[in-house]
């Protein structure tokens, strides 16, 4: 599909944001009551765990949905929204706020592709300033409550590549001339997936690997 439009993906943890949204978001249902502690350090585990990519994400999240069953939809999306512009807002990388705005004047369109819940990019989309998001969507039965199960394959991993993919092709855009910014080495398939691969405030091993490779390294510093 050579010729065809470029687009701009974003992951958001420790990229578009300088924080990691998903222990925010633990600490603040511990806070109000519907996280057990035990959990709370369950889930700061998995965050750390999965920014080393060292846990099988698939059974984490299927294990932190069964938090979630019997919850109406809304009242997750509602108190997800109030979380975000609470908590996470104001956690906006300058750079990153600067990258979006650099590739919307070039025409391009940005789009969040995050392990995060659907409820959480939709937000993440409008308050940024961004074109579209891919994330995790969660399944809810027939009376609109969450019922434990995802939509598959997840947004991480290959799944992200895979679903970016499926993104392009319904929108008529090429990967082979797009950017993916991100700081996992969890999101390698998507970096190699892309023509632009833009590494920002990496660890260690995905600075070596970035070095290799000649892939631009940004330092996007936390907001003053």
């Amino acid at each position: 599909m050579s010729g065809a439009p470029a687009a701009a993906f974003f992951d958001l943890d420790r990229t578009l944001i300088t924080v990691n949204s998903g222990l925010l978001y633990a600490k603040w249902e511990h806070a109000a009551g519907r996280l057990s502690r035990r959990r709370l350090a369950q889930a700061m585990m998995w965050g750390a765990l999965y920014h080393l990519d060292l846990i099988d994400i698939e059974r984490a999240i299927a294990s932190a949905l069964l938090q979630y069953v019997g919850v109406p939809e809304v009242e997750v999306a509602a108190n997800t929204a109030e979380w975000f512009r609470s908590e996470v807002v104001q956690h906006l990388a300058p750079g990153g706020a600067d990258a979006i705005a650099w590739h919307q004047a070039a025409g391009r369109p940005c789009v969040l592709l995050t392990n995060s819940s659907s409820y959480a990019a939709e937000v993440a989309t409008a308050e940024f300033g961004l074109d579209g998001w891919i994330a995790n969507r969660f399944t809810v039965d027939g009376k609109g409550l969450l019922d434990g199960g995802f939509e598959a394959p997840l947004c991480v991993g290959a799944g992200k590549l895979l679903r970016a993919e499926k993104w392009a092709a319904d929108n008529g855009f090429c990967l082979g001339e797009s950017w993916f910014y991100s700081d996992a080495l969890s999101d390698l398939a998507m970096l190699d997936g892309v023509g632009h691969p833009e590494v920002v405030n990496p660890d260690p091993r995905l600075r070596r690997l970035a070095r290799r490779r000649g892939w631009p390294i940004r330092h996007w510093k936390a907001p003053k």
